[in-house]
């Protein structure tokens, strides 16, 4: 198990990112009331596929807690029961959670596949966990880790169920959006604590520009969903299909959210051109340039292409990744200064 250890933190840092991807693709598509009720989906453990499915009909056979839609209304079956000719309220309580009562397979499937990823990456990390019990006697911060990350990633479930209870509220969004950034930050201080170290000339400056470029990547991230939120108010008012107004009469958060953006890449590329001239040999920081340019890209395209399809999710993705490179290599800076 000690062997497979680090091939299972890689495994288990990758479905977290799968979940990012399928979390931007969710939103990118609107999906994510696809299913009302959580973790199953109108009650079913396998969706269904058309709304005639959940439709009410006389004289069928419905089991405790399946949702159906009847005069744009949901309602969850309190028994198992067979219905009559007639539609009897007494075996049927009101969805009250709230008043979402539209089916789109798409969007209902899209959700369902966000949510098998994250239950994928669950197993993954009780493995996680049950390797790094075996370090506890010589390692006990390896263990810590992978005990914290898996009980972050219980909060991130119970947070995802919340963000369905409460139809999206956005405030929920983003603190799921953050929890899942430090989970990165502790599987990658993992994946750090048990790979060879490689010895990088040290440089002050080099380093303290790397916290604030950790720090200012967190608040462009929580930020953007704040931007995000604007644009999920939009659609409420005038559909998802409708994007010409996504953008319009944007808030003070929205300029805050691209101007910020001049901050980051200036301390960014400080770090580039601090790599370049003291030739600290950091070949992360060719990555991070070129994902600030594709955060830019995408960003330019959104505000002035109105949204074009896969630009939300490769944004949202770039982000993630970004907050992930650079705070590995503040991990491998901070250990070149602690030599």
């Amino acid at each position: 198990m000690k062997k497979r250890f680090p091939k299972i933190v890689q495994i288990a840092i990758i479905s977290l990112y799968l979940i990012f991807l399928a979390g931007s693709i969710v939103r990118m598509t609107g999906s994510g009331m696809g299913c009302p009720d959580w973790p199953k989906c109108f009650g079913y453990y396998i969706p269904p596929t058309s709304e005639e499915e959940i439709t009410w009909k006389p004289n069928s056979t419905y089991k405790k807690g399946f949702i159906i839609i009847k005069e744009e209304a949901l309602f969850v079956a309190e028994e198992d029961l067979k219905t009559s000719n007639e539609f009897n309220p007494k075996n049927w309580e009101k969805y009250t959670k709230h008043d979402y009562t539209t089916f789109n397979k798409y969007h209902t499937w899209t959700e369902y596949i966000n949510r098998l990823v994250s239950v994928v990456a669950g197993f993954v990390f009780l493995f996680l966990i049950y390797g790094s019990l075996k370090f506890w006697k010589e390692h006990k911060k390896i263990t810590l880790l992978s005990f914290g990350a898996f009980f972050l990633m219980l909060f991130e479930a119970w947070l995802g169920k919340t963000v369905v209870d409460t139809n999206l509220t956005p405030t929920i969004i983003t603190i799921h959006m953050v929890v899942g950034l430090i989970i990165i930050a502790l599987l990658l201080n993992l994946k750090f604590s048990i790979s060879p170290k490689k010895i990088y000339p040290y440089n002050a400056l080099f380093n303290k520009l790397l916290i604030v470029s950790v720090v200012f990547s967190l608040i462009q991230i929580a930020m953007g969903t704040q931007v995000r939120q604007f644009i999920d108010e939009q659609v409420k008012l005038f559909g998802f299909e409708n994007k010409n107004h996504s953008l319009m009469n944007p808030s003070l958060k929205f300029y805050f959210h691209r101007s910020f953006t001049i901050a980051i890449v200036l301390v960014n590329f400080g770090l580039f051109y601090l790599n370049q001239v003291k030739k600290l040999g950091y070949k992360l920081i060719n990555w991070i340039v070129f994902l600030i340019f594709l955060e830019a890209i995408t960003g330019i395209l959104m505000y002035y292409a109105e949204i074009p399809i896969g630009t939300q999710a490769v944004h949202l993705m770039a982000g993630a990744l970004l907050f992930g490179l650079q705070f590995y290599l503040w991990l491998q800076s901070r250990h070149v200064r602690n030599q």
